[in-house]
């Protein structure tokens, strides 16, 4: 409990009636007296007041999940419930949830006894991440402002903000190779088109490959074994050096994304923040969506510093996966990127596909191209431009001398639509090369 604003003029008042009580010689000592009666009453009735004017008092929030995607609206509903006996004058909510956006604090009155109120705010969401819900500060007092209290209510749960992402209806595939092709002699645990035999059941094998014609007649349950195909699998590298990437504040962007909310029904077009990092994992996102939903296997690979390892798997599950990995990855790595890829490409089947997310301007992206092409795999470099906002741009040439090379490249520059550049600059660049350029993979 701590006084409010109120409370120095009434101590003042209160101060200066027992001093006048005091004076022996003084006309209204007797007038004087009562009021400090009065007024010492009155401050411990406001105390008293505020002792209990958080009694009975419950905060629950309620959303309507704890998983969402940078650039949607996040809506949350905060209800406080009066189970006292007596009614709540007035409550101050201060929400200090780790979410940056409007102003998440409300003042509530009138709160009848066993009653509640709520409300609902709406959060753009801009920064993915695990953001904390809370925790919840309620204040109340006295009418007369003398004295104020308040209590923590602690954070329960916590949001998850996914990357942002777009869906592509286009993006490139290997020339001349159709899915499904030559089974790659790999045992798996998942259920693939190649059944590589029988063998007998063990521990831990799940009862859907149990192969029941067999099992009838060898009288013990044997279960199918499966092997890869490696035409399915797509490889995912994104470069997370810290010395590479940048960010970059501008005004106006912000500006926009203050008026991004809902506005007479309309909602105006979400605008990622001009940051290398960030547009290097929305893009990652969008293109691990775009294979998923093809039914191809996807992996994910980077150099940050914990070295986030994700094998390829296919489904809605395996997203889930990979997009709570990217919501999460920070760029802190030191080892290059050409250093990851030449150390786990001799694991990458022929015939798969590898995308290179980078905004560092290195030859060395170059060579290891080549050597990915070299070995049967299709590469596809996509930039991060991050000299947009400069006179020049230095990325320029580095992508000259890959598309030189038939190798697919797209550039995207800080505040393109990534969805645009994605799909349409695939176009543009078949138009740029010829069929004696393109990747003939073998």
């Amino acid at each position: 409990m701590h006084p409010g604003k109120s409370f120095w003029w009434v101590l003042l008042i209160f101060t200066l009636s027992v001093i006048g009580s005091l004076v022996p010689s003084n006309p209204i000592k007797n007038i004087l007296e009562k009021l400090t009666i009065i007024w010492g009453v009155f401050i411990v009735w406001c105390w008293v007041w505020t002792f209990f004017s958080l009694q009975g008092l419950k905060v629950k929030r309620s959303v309507r999940t704890l998983r969402q995607a940078v650039g949607e609206i996040f809506i949350e509903r905060i209800e406080v419930v009066n189970q006292s006996r007596f009614v709540k004058n007035w409550v101050r909510i201060n929400d200090k949830s780790e979410l940056t956006g409007p102003d998440r604090n409300k003042v509530i009155t009138n709160i009848g006894k066993k009653q509640s109120r709520s409300y609902s705010i709406s959060t753009l969401l801009r920064y993915r991440g695990i953001f904390n819900l809370g925790p919840t500060i309620l204040t109340s007092g006295d009418v007369f402002g003398l004295f104020e209290k308040s209590i923590l209510v602690p954070s329960t749960s916590h949001l998850l903000v996914l990357p942002y992402q777009v869906s592509l209806s286009q993006f490139p595939a290997p020339y001349g190779i159709l899915p499904g092709g030559r089974a790659f002699r790999q045992k798996t645990t998942e259920v693939t088109p190649f059944s590589a035999g029988v063998r007998e059941y063990q521990i831990g094998d799940p009862l859907r490959r149990i192969h029941w014609p067999t099992t009838v007649r060898k009288d013990m349950l044997i279960v199918k074994e499966f092997e890869k195909d490696p035409l399915t699998e797509v490889w995912i590298f994104i470069d997370m050096r810290t010395e590479i990437h940048e960010s970059f504040i501008d005004e106006l962007i912000q500006e926009e994304s203050k008026g991004s909310l809902f506005w007479m029904g309309f909602r105006t077009r979400f605008q990622l923040p001009y940051s290398t990092l960030e547009y290097s994992i929305s893009v990652a996102a969008s293109v691990a969506k775009f294979f998923i939903y093809q039914n191809r296997e996807v992996g994910l690979m980077t150099n940050d510093k914990n070295s986030s390892q994700i094998m390829a798997n296919r489904g809605e599950r395996h997203l889930d996966k990979l997009l709570e990995n990217l919501a999460l990855l920070d760029a802190n790595g030191e080892i290059p990127l050409y250093i990851l890829v030449q150390h786990v490409l001799s694991t990458v089947a022929h015939g798969s596909t590898i995308v290179l997310i980078t905004p560092a301007i290195d030859t060395q992206i170059i060579n290891t191209a080549i050597e990915i092409q070299r070995r049967g795999i299709l590469p596809i470099v996509i930039l991060i431009d991050k000299s947009t906002l400069e006179v020049t741009s230095q990325i320029g040439e580095l992508e000259s001398n890959l598309i030189a090379l038939g190798i697919q490249v797209i550039r995207i520059s800080l505040g393109d639509d990534l969805k645009s550049c994605l799909e349409t600059g695939i176009w543009n660049l078949r138009k740029e090369n010829t069929p004696s350029q393109r990747t003939v993979l073998v």
